[in-house]
């Protein structure tokens, strides 16, 4: 396992895999039990793993529960970040959910509770609820920040403007800065290439991946079963419902082909190959429900493309960006610079 600074902006070091919790525990339906929990929390720490990701939400609670058990006497080891925003029961009533300050302090304080703990190194602010301002939510983190309670904040599934937005406030207002986004990234989502992630990459934002095999589809199980996320969970689930993403999941199913290797390590793979072609950390969360889903997580880490095997990959699920990027792509030449409009903008020291 590599380690890296999460972002350029703080010397906060991480794994280059992240452990997403939404499967410890099984008041959703489905999940891990609590020995099933300890095994995959065992495992993914002695292979070097360090960040752990979870939320308030995930199975109403018990996931932040189950990480309380489990990092008792180890806690200083790890990376924890949570979430909050949609409250930790099935029907949260409207003092339970959003992002106010007066409910972002509610939730830490229930969060530290159930993790048993002191302190949360990361604070994701799970969804923008179309309510709170952003200024509230910059004064609510450095609030929290100031007071120890919480390491960094960071924003989850907000769209670019608002995070740009954000970074600025906390800059110009010499407050605790926002460090990082999270958001869905795969070689079959990959339209966060259109503002969030050059974004992330302009101002140094460290970014966190979530379903990085796109609910199972980069598998290439669904073409012979409904068994998994579709069937069970029947959410964050992509089908092959376009013409790109059946293109996606044949050139991953021959890269694994020739490499003897399960498509979801080749999927993987590509993620670590297009984090090293970033101008920032890109680090996927994994969400493995059992021991065997997540050796396999794991043995993707000696998996390696070459370059026309990452080409191949690249071109198959490739987006079209649409405007402005299209438009200024298109009269790119000398007298604007030359090269390609998006490519990672490096700050000179």
């Amino acid at each position: 396992m590599r380690y890296t600074t999460f972002g350029r902006t703080t010397g906060l070091r991480v794994s280059e895999l992240a452990l997403g919790t939404g499967m410890f525990g099984t008041r959703w339906g489905t999940g891990s039990d609590l020995a099933e929990s300890r095994k995959v929390f065992d495992r993914f720490a002695e292979a070097g793993g360090t960040f752990i990701d979870t939320a308030e939400s995930y199975q109403f609670g018990e996931s932040e529960e189950f990480l309380g058990q489990l990092l008792t006497g180890v806690r200083s080891r790890f990376v924890v970040a949570t979430k909050f925003t949609q409250g930790s029961s099935a029907h949260p009533d409207v003092m339970h959910t959003g992002n106010s300050r007066k409910n972002m302090t509610r939730a830490v304080e229930d969060s530290l509770r159930r993790l048993q703990t002191d302190y949360i190194d990361l604070l994701w602010v799970h969804f923008p609820d179309a309510v709170t301002p952003t200024e509230e939510i910059v004064r609510g983190l450095d609030d929290l920040t100031r007071q120890g309670k919480i390491g960094y904040g960071g924003l989850s599934n907000f769209p670019a403007w608002r995070t740009a937005r954000a970074v600025t406030l906390a800059e110009a207002g010499d407050r605790s800065p926002i460090i990082g986004v999270q958001f869905e990234y795969s070689l079959a989502e990959r339209t966060a290439e259109r503002e969030i992630l050059p974004m992330a990459e302009a101002l140094g934002l460290g970014g966190a991946l979530w379903s990085p095999l796109a609910g199972g589809l980069l598998t290439g199980k669904y073409r012979t079963s409904d068994a998994g996320r579709l069937t069970e969970l029947k959410r964050l689930v992509h089908t092959e419902d376009d013409e790109r993403k059946t293109a996606t999941v044949d050139a991953v199913l021959a890269v694994a082909d020739e490499l003897g290797v399960p498509a979801a390590q080749v999927a993987l793979a590509w993620l670590r190959g297009r984090n090293e072609r970033s101008a920032t950390a890109l680090v996927p969360v994994i969400g493995p429900r059992n021991l065997a889903q997540l050796e396999d997580y794991l043995a993707a880490l000696d998996v390696h493309l070459d370059d026309d095997q990452y080409r191949r990959l690249d071109e198959a699920s490739r987006i079209p960006l649409g405007q402005p990027h299209d438009l200024v792509n298109s009269r790119r030449g000398p007298l604007l610079g030359g090269g390609d409009f998006d490519a990672p903008v490096v700050p000179v020291a």
